[in-house]
């Protein structure tokens, strides 16, 4: 398949009264980048909390976060469901995950559902301060290339794509596209995030599909603010957008965003492009293997 459709979303949280409506809202995002012909949909990170207004919002969130992770039997069945019966591919942002061993221990999962049936999951790789300090999110310590019925793709949850190192090598097994869910509440945040997301997908000549979450849920700590604009962006090269921009939403508004994506043009522009950052990255180990100390 060398086009792809995709969509991204700046999705609104905001506070739900039964699982029935956090479905239905879930469920109108993936029928409408159905209707757009869209071959793969990026829901952001922790847009799950929304289902922490079901229930006591005035516990402690380290209690809440644990609750949250009780609805991912749920989740899957939604997400399964949906991408089987409209036959595309869903990145369904994060959601809160127990260990099987020790209940008290939780990750920040990313799940990729197929139209198949089939699931894949990719952890945190990184977790920021209030995940560590206030929520006791552990991190996981692998990472996962995903191969589709369009080709290779990979997922950096949101902080994980400011660690080039984990887009590099899934550029190196030959993905093509970077999905990065994030959640972020200031502009600084979201500056971090959007920036290195640019780079990455320079310095691999990648596609890399940025999803927000927007809106407030003043009630539950940690997300009492949102600032998002989801994007698509490209390589820059000639080939591509001109500002490196397939797509991007406007600030802070609930949308969704879509761009066509041609694979054919990456994997050319690996090999024939005006730079060749991916392919000259190889030389660049060699140099900095052993660096020299000049003392002036």
């Amino acid at each position: 398949m060398d086009r792809i459709r995709v969509a991204s979303l700046q999705y609104f949280i905001r506070p739900v009264k039964t699982f029935v409506d956090f479905e239905a809202q879930v469920e109108a995002l993936v029928e409408t980048a159905a209707d757009y012909k869209c071959h793969l949909v990026v829901f952001p990170e922790y847009f799950t909390v929304q289902l922490l207004t079901l229930g006591d919002v005035k516990r402690p969130i380290l209690e809440q976060v644990r609750d949250l992770a009780a609805q991912r039997d749920r989740y899957l069945e939604v997400f399964t469901r949906l991408a089987r019966q409209h036959q595309l591919y869903v990145v369904g942002g994060t959601i809160p995950v127990k260990d099987d061993g020790d209940n008290d221990t939780v990750y920040n999962e990313a799940y990729l559902f197929g139209p198949n049936g089939s699931v894949g999951v990719q952890g945190k790789l990184h977790m920021t301060r209030f995940e560590t300090e206030d929520w006791k999110v552990s991190p996981r310590n692998k990472l996962r290339v995903f191969e589709t019925s369009f080709g290779r793709m990979a997922i950096a949850i949101c902080y994980d794509v400011e660690f080039p190192e984990i887009a590099r090598e899934a550029a190196k097994l030959d993905a093509h596209i970077l999905a990065v869910p994030s959640c972020t509440d200031d502009r600084q945040g979201f500056l971090r995030v959007k920036y290195c997301a640019h780079a990455r997908a320079i310095e691999n000549q990648m596609y890399v599909i940025q999803s927000h979450t927007v809106g407030s849920l003043p009630m539950v700590p940690a997300v009492h603010l949102n600032y998002g604009q989801a994007a698509i962006l490209t390589p820059s090269d000639f080939p591509f957008s001109r500002d490196g921009i397939l797509a991007e939403g406007n600030p802070n508004q609930e949308m969704m965003i879509i761009g066509e994506l041609n694979l054919d043009t990456i994997a050319q522009s690996r090999t024939s492009g005006t730079v060749l950052p991916l392919l000259d990255s190889r030389r660049t180990r060699e140099m900095v293997t052993d660096p020299e100390i000049v003392t002036l």
